[in-house]
């Protein structure tokens, strides 16, 4: 990583200005997920700043960026992932609003992962490249309920596990797509597993969440299960551009 050093500074400048400015989408949702805090100034700190600007560079030209900086007990091991539709410019925009957002939130964690619409962002000083992360896990789900729950909890199952077999098969580890439902209704979906992940672990990954569809949105007309290595959501809007 050491040719990122412009594009660290780069990020650091970026980075000072956007800590006094507001702009950019609220986070969904975000985890320090460690009780293990660093001290201010200390080399874990010094990594953390520079791995953020690596991500910030890496990740908008191809949706994703993964890296390891820096020697144990101070190792920074991070990913940037955005949603597989999203344009550059605006995974370059969410990747700056994460990289920013999360160091506001968890300011001294050892590891945090903090989600948007458009990206999701994780650190930690321990590897977890290519594991199903169960902690990091949440649920958004429409109140409104739809009046067929059977078949529409049928079709939506049906929907996500086909976006599954694809994603697992996707360079990406990517997939869309929609499913008519009676009543003239629409499903569309979309599957995402963390590129480092390997395809069967990503599958793995996504029929568990998709397992948990009871639990989380059971006949509500839109939902998703976000976790820190994959995710799915439905809703009877196209909210993802189709190919």
């Amino acid at each position: 990583m050491s040719s990122s050093r412009f594009c660290s500074s780069l990020y650091l400048l970026t980075f000072a200005f956007l800590l006094r400015t507001v702009f950019g989408a609220d986070p969904l949702f975000h985890f320090c997920s460690s009780s293990e805090k660093f001290e201010a100034g200390s080399p874990y700190e010094e990594n953390l700043n520079k791995f953020m600007g690596y991500l910030y560079c890496q990740a908008p030209p191809t949706g994703f960026g993964r890296g390891v900086l820096g020697d144990k007990p101070n190792q920074t091991i991070g990913l940037a992932l955005c949603r597989g539709d999203v344009l550059t410019v605006d995974c370059n925009t969410c990747v700056v609003d994460a990289s920013t957002e999360i160091r506001k939130r968890c300011p001294y964690n050892r590891a945090a992962v903090i989600f948007y619409d458009n990206c999701l962002l994780k650190y930690s000083d321990k590897d977890f490249f290519g594991e199903i992360d169960n902690e990091n896990k949440f649920y958004l789900y429409n109140a409104e309920k739809v009046r067929n729950p059977t078949t529409f909890n049928k079709k939506t199952k049906e929907l996500l596990s086909q976006l599954a077999i694809q994603a697992q098969s996707s360079l990406k580890l990517f997939a869309v797509g929609q499913l008519k439902v009676k009543n003239s209704q629409t499903i569309y979906g979309l599957t995402q597993c963390t590129r480092e992940m390997p395809a069967e672990v990503c599958r793995r990954c996504l029929d568990g969440i998709i397992g948990e569809l009871p639990s989380c949105c059971d006949a509500q007309k839109g939902g998703r299960v976000i976790s820190g290595s994959c995710n799915f959501r439905y809703e009877l809007y196209q909210f993802v551009h189709l190919r």
